[in-house]
């Protein structure tokens, strides 16, 4: 990956109010608080390698994750490009270990097969509806079930399922997401902003619980790692 990048992916821990952000082949893990700025820096940046020795030598820790979400205790699946992997990443205690794959994102969801997001997902978020994610490529999503593998809902443009995100930056695509430890409230990331939400699982009712913001703003104790450049 080449330029200046500031989240490319991010997925919750199992460890309350933690979550892990990368950017690159780099990551941080941060304790956040939400609707405040009292959040803690949990690690240094770092390597992908260092803090998840099981992907040293693939494309998560070479090229970077460029998406994740969690699923069940500590797992996770991650992204790079068309590649995908289901991790159980062992927080804080690197005895992290790849669980399926790494794989085509079409092997490991075969509904995505000849769709937008064979090709990569820019963001992921799990729903508070039983097995679902929301996947975003582009200015599409989708709700796929991570157990069953089969897609639960065909593809629409964010600013149809998300009426709230229309005339945002987000309405064109989302860079970054994760479902935050408070029921139902989803932060979104794109370029060097972002914003939270309260999410409406199956609905149209989501609102935004503040402006959209700078991230460095947002989230101080950021500032001077972000963004991240060759």
């Amino acid at each position: 990956m080449s330029g200046t990048v500031y989240i490319n992916a991010a997925f919750p821990s199992s460890m309350p109010f933690q979550v892990y952000f990368f950017m690159k082949n780099k990551y941080v893990r941060l304790y956040y608080t939400p609707g405040t700025t009292g959040e803690e820096l949990l690690t240094p940046l770092e390597l992908v390698s260092a803090g998840f020795p099981s992907l040293a030598g693939t494309p998560f820790a070479e090229q970077g994750i460029d998406c994740a979400f969690n699923t069940e205790g500590s797992e996770a699946y991650i992204f790079s490009n068309k590649t995908c992997a289901y991790i159980d990443y062992a927080p804080n205690t690197g005895n992290d270990r790849i669980l399926v794959g790494p794989t085509t994102i079409a092997e490991m969801f075969p509904d995505l097969k000849n769709t937008v997001f064979a090709e990569g997902v820019d963001g992921a978020f799990r729903s508070t509806r039983d097995k679902e994610v929301y996947i975003f490529k582009g200015n599409q999503y989708a709700r796929i079930d991570y157990n069953t593998k089969k897609l639960t809902q065909r593809f629409y443009e964010i600013s149809e399922g998300f009426p709230v995100l229309k005339s945002t930056i987000f309405e064109n695509g989302i860079d970054a997401c994760f479902a935050s430890h408070l029921e139902n409230e989803v932060y979104l990331f794109k370029g060097d902003e972002y914003v939270r939400m309260k999410a409406d699982p199956h609905g149209s009712q989501d609102t935004l619980l503040g402006d959209v913001t700078l991230i460095v703003e947002g989230w101080p104790v950021l500032k001077g790692i972000l963004p991240v450049t060759d």
